[in-house]
């Protein structure tokens, strides 16, 4: 496996990204829409963690009658934030682009997945947060360009372990040419640096083209104080999500390759879907290439699991230092020097 021509999640064919940051005093928090083509994805979901915040996730049971779902929202706000997911499906319902309920072309129902992220009050303001039209701006954002990650869109106000958190996005492209790839919005209450010796937990699972962490110093007994330091007191937090590929999965199938992108945050983050975290996982099949067989599978969620790993590790690193009147979160680049 070799990271894609972005190695971003746009590198699977159809599929665009798009950020909303919320702007106004004491405002740390944002929107991120993840968009594919007008025939919609084949979908499925996987929650976990002791506090989700969803929408529309029990219609991508295999069992229901969705099969496709014209977009997923990625947001912070917490529960208020699912707003944003209204934003963006009216634009989508306004566009024609939905699940056909009536005779005429307009009358549509677009299927819109959403997930939260805690981030209420970080940026010194709790009633900051996103709304309907903070959503539609994501939306309207969308391109099939390589995403910018870090600080920005859901991942404007995300905390890790202490540390700022932040979007991370990475690709795989497999041995028969079949892409899958994860974007990020890394928020745990768990931390994803070890304290033993200030490395990351991902930086293990990284790819050639990768983004490299920062060399460490020789004399690390500074930087493990820090990172002590920052992972007191834990936080609310939830780390969600979308793991995406071409290949032509059914919604079961779909809702396995979001599982294992838990199990590539488990190896990212320690620990992973506490009782403070909601983790949430969208697995998505834009369907352009054909259904692969139990080999190809196996592959495509092995690369699945590794991209989120290297999705988070890729979020960390892009993060910058932030600090507003209700706090101030460091960069694991910063503390690294």
């Amino acid at each position: 496996m070799y990271p894609g021509a972005t190695n971003t999640l746009v590198d699977v064919p159809g599929l665009q990204v798009g950020h909303a940051d919320l702007e106004g005093e004491g405002a740390l928090s944002g929107t991120t829409v993840v968009l594919p083509g007008p025939e919609g994805a084949v979908a499925g979901v996987d929650v976990r963690g002791g506090g989700p915040g969803t929408r529309e996730t029990d219609a991508l049971d295999p069992r229901t009658l969705v099969e496709r779902i014209h977009a997923v929202v990625l947001t912070g706000g917490s529960a208020y934030g699912l707003a944003a997911a209204s934003g963006v499906a009216d634009a989508l319902g306004a566009a024609g682009r939905g699940f056909p309920v009536g005779r005429g072309p307009g009358e549509v129902v677009p299927v819109v997945p959403a997930a939260v992220v805690f981030d209420l009050g970080r940026g010194g303001r709790f009633a900051a947060r996103p709304t309907a039209e903070t959503g539609a701006q994501a939306l309207a954002a969308c391109t099939d360009a390589p995403p910018a990650q870090g600080v920005v869109g859901a991942g404007r106000g995300t905390v890790v372990g202490g540390l700022k958190g932040g979007v991370g996005s990475a690709s795989s492209v497999l041995s028969d040419g079949t892409v899958v790839a994860a974007l990020v919005v890394a928020n745990a209450a768990g931390s994803a640096v070890d304290p033993a010796t200030g490395e990351l937990w991902a930086a293990r699972h990284l790819h050639p083209g990768d983004v490299e962490p920062p060399a460490l110093p020789a004399d690390r007994t500074a930087l493990l104080a820090a990172l002590r330091e920052a992972a007191a007191p834990p936080t609310l937090n939830t780390t969600i999500g979308v793991v995406a590929t071409d290949a032509g999965l059914s919604v079961a199938q779909c809702a396995k390759l979001a599982a294992v992108g838990q199990s590539g945050l488990a190896r990212a983050v320690r620990p992973a879907h506490g009782m403070t975290d909601g983790d949430t996982f969208f697995g998505l099949a834009t369907t352009g290439r054909a259904a692969p067989d139990l080999a190809a599978v196996q592959e495509l969620l092995t690369a699945g699991a590794d991209c989120v790993t290297r999705a988070v590790a890729h979020a960390v690193l892009a993060a910058r230092s932030v600090e507003t009147p209700a706090g101030h979160w460091r960069a694991y680049r910063d503390l690294v020097g």
